[in-house]
C-alpha cells in the first residue's frame, strides 16, 4: 500500500476559524469534513468489506453496466472515501489491482488501510478530480460512489476520467442524489432528527440520547454538509454531461424508492442515538427491510414510477477506441 510522502496529513480536528473559512470555499470544506468524518465514516453508514457490502457494490456495478468481460486490469476510484466502492468491487472480482485518489488526506489513509488489512493491491494519491495526477491512458476503468455530487466542475472531472482511462475503457460512477430524491431525502432526515433529539430530552429516555457535544459535533458537520453538497442530478441531464465530456456507449439508471424512503429515516436515527444502543438483531432487521424494499423498487416501482423520482442514479460510459491496442 503506497502513498506519496509530499501528500498532505489528514486534519481531523478543524478549529472554529478554518471552518468558517471553509464555509466561503468548498474545496477547503470538502477536505475539513472528509477528514472529519474519516475514522467514523465507515460505522456512520454502516460499510464492511465482506460479503454485505461486496454483494451491493457488484449490484451496483452491474445495474449500471449489464454483461461485461471480467476482470479489469487496472481500476481507479475517484473520491474514494474510505475505499468501499473500488476495494468491495475487487473483492468481487471487477478489477486486479486499483488506485484510490480523494482531496481528503484523512479519507485515504483510512482507504489505504482498508486496502491493507483485505491484502488488495492499492495505491493512492491525495489528488483534486479536476486534476487527476496520473498520466493518460493508465487505466482500464474509473469508479465512484457519491463523489460526482461533491465536484464543482463534474463535466470536467469526466473528461479527465476519459483522459486517464485507456481506449475502450469504461467509466462507473452510483451513488448519486437525483433532484427529487435528495428533496425528501433531506427532508426525512431532519424531520427524523429533530424528533429524535427532542424525544431523547424526556425522563426515562436520557440514556438513549448521545452526549450533548457528540450533537454539537454532528451539527458543525452538518453546517459543512451542506457546503460540500453542491450538486444533485436529473438522469437524461448526467447523460448529457457525460456525452458531452467525450463518453460513448453512455446509460444511466436510478435506483431505491420506497428503499430511500425507508432508509433515509433509519439512517438519520441511528446517527443521533448511541451505537450501544442498537443491537445486532435490530441492524439485521434493519438490513432485511431495506433488501425488501429494494425488491419491491426493481421489481414494482420500476414499472410505475419516473426514473428521476428514485433517489440514487448511477451513469456509464466507455472512452471512443479499441480497447486493445
Amino acid at each position: 500500500m503506497t502513498v506519496r510522502h509530499d501528500d498532505p496529513a489528514p486534519n481531523p480536528h478543524a478549529t472554529e476559524a478554518e471552518v468558517e473559512a471553509a464555509l466561503k470555499d468548498t474545496k477547503l470544506a470538502q477536505v475539513l469534513y472528509h477528514d472529519w468524518e474519516a475514522e467514523t465514516y465507515d460505522d456512520k453508514w454502516s460499510i464492511s468489506y465482506d460479503e454485505r457490502c461486496i454483494e451491493y457494490a457488484r449490484g451496483r456495478f452491474d445495474a449500471a453496466v449489464g454483461p461485461v468481460a471480467l476482470p479489469y486490469g487496472r481500476a481507479l476510484e475517484l473520491g474514494c472515501g474510505t475505499g468501499f466502492f473500488l476495494l468491495n468491487l475487487m473483492q468481487a472480482g471487477v478489477a486486479k489491482s486499483g488506485s484510490v485518489t480523494d482531496l481528503s488526506p484523512g479519507m485515504v489513509k483510512v482507504a489505504l488501510r482498508n486496502a491493507q488489512h483485505l491484502g488488495l493491491d492499492v495505491d493512492g494519491r491525495v489528488a483534486d478530480a479536476e486534476t487527476i495526477p496520473y498520466e493518460d491512458n493508465t487505466f482500464d476503468l474509473v469508479v465512484g460512489h457519491a463523489v460526482l455530487h461533491h465536484i464543482p466542475d463534474v463535466e470536467l472531472a469526466l473528461k479527465e476520467c476519459l483522459r486517464v482511462l485507456k481506449p475502450g475503457g469504461r467509466l462507473v460512477f452510483a451513488g448519486e442524489p437525483t433532484t427529487a430524491g435528495n428533496f425528501y431525502a433531506r427532508w426525512l432526515g431532519r424531520i427524523t432528527w429533530g424528533a429524535t433529539t427532542n424525544v431523547t430530552k424526556l425522563p426515562g429516555l436520557a440514556s438513549w440520547r448521545r452526549p450533548q457535544e457528540e450533537l454539537d459535533e454532528s451539527s458543525r458537520a452538518a453546517a459543512l454538509e451542506a457546503v460540500v453538497d453542491l450538486h444533485t442530478f436529473q438522469p437524461d441531464e448526467l447523460e448529457a454531461m457525460a456525452r458531452s465530456a467525450g463518453a460513448i456507449e453512455v446509460a444511466a439508471q436510478t435506483e431505491e424508492f420506497a428503499a430511500a424512503l425507508w432508509g433515509w429515516p433509519v439512517r438519520t436515527f441511528e446517527a443521533a442515538v448511541p451505537p450501544e444502543k442498537l443491537s445486532m438483531r435490530y441492524r439485521l432487521a434493519m438490513y432485511k427491510a431495506w433488501l425488501g424494499l429494494s425488491w419491491v423498487d426493481e421489481n414494482v416501482m420500476r414499472r410505475v414510477v419516473p426514473r428521476q423520482f428514485f433517489y440514487n442514479a448511477m451513469i456509464t460510459g466507455v472512452k471512443p477506441g479499441a480497447a486493445d491496442q
